[in-house]
């Protein structure tokens, strides 16, 4: 029999240049919401990856959108490291569990059943991996899924945006609890300019709960690379935009009636 895992439960519980939708390739479908511009951000294919734009000093979201009527567990890698614990990130730890339908939008990094520290895109060697002696994944967000070895199927309906978050009580969910100290700073890539902060508090109540794993292989590992968009058009994954200044002489369009005149 598998092993009961430490599971969370969050409070808010390329074709050219196109950007897609977030692939429907296995049970969950991740994302990320710029939350300073409440823009889910696009999605750019490129060379086997997706690629988001992601702009310095902006908080953002990790969207998990449960596509099944089943329990789901997803563990969360944020440049490398588990987003629950700080622990560098493997797909046996803690994760976060989505009811069925359940849409989700983590905020940061757990600090204790009752806040998160902000996710906040901000300079590679400013990233909390970075800071922690773990700068070789930054720039990446993952997911590894596992199914409920008992679930029980719920068909769609309209379900709660922000249910009540739940949190595992055992030794793994201790050690989430507990401080991480940084370790110090790492070598920095050269080229990749964004990484995720370790920014201010925000509540993130939480409760607990109890998640059997079907397997000890995830069903699904997906994930989402991004950077700044100057350093997405430096390789490719976005078009150069031109400035054009130049007058029109036919710009298109009928004739609106003028401003009133000032009195």
């Amino acid at each position: 029999m598998y092993r009961f895992s430490a599971c969370l439960l969050t409070v808010l519980a390329l074709c050219g240049f196109r950007a897609v939708p977030p692939p429907a390739t296995g049970p969950v479908a991740l994302s990320l919401v710029d939350r300073d511009t409440g823009e889910e951000l696009a999605q750019y294919p490129h060379r086997g990856d997706r690629w988001v734009a992601g702009t310095p000093g902006h908080r953002y979201a990790v969207r998990l959108r449960n596509l099944t009527g089943e329990r789901v567990l997803a563990v969360l890698s944020v440049d490398g490291v588990n987003a629950i614990s700080g622990e560098t990130a493997a797909p046996d730890q803690a994760g976060y569990v989505l009811e069925p339908w359940q849409d989700s939008e983590i905020t940061g990094w757990r600090k204790s059943s009752a806040e998160v520290a902000q996710f906040v895109f901000t300079d590679h060697g400013d990233s909390y991996a970075s800071r922690t002696g773990r700068p070789a994944d930054v720039g990446v967000v993952g997911i590894a899924v596992f199914r409920e070895a008992r679930p029980v199927y719920i068909a769609p309906q309209p379900m709660p945006r922000r249910p009540a978050p739940v949190i595992a009580q055992d030794a793994r969910a201790d050690r989430a609890m507990a401080p991480q100290a940084p370790v110090g700073r790492g070598e920095v890539r050269e080229r990749q300019q964004l990484g995720t902060g370790h920014d201010e508090r925000e509540g993130s109540a939480s409760r607990a709960t109890r998640f059997e794993r079907a397997s000890g292989t995830p069903v699904q590992l997906g994930q989402l690379r991004y950077d700044a968009r100057a350093r997405l058009v430096a390789m490719g994954v976005l078009p150069r935009q031109r400035v054009d200044t130049a007058p029109r002489a036919f710009p298109g369009g009928f004739v609106p009636d003028p401003p009133a005149r000032g009195r």
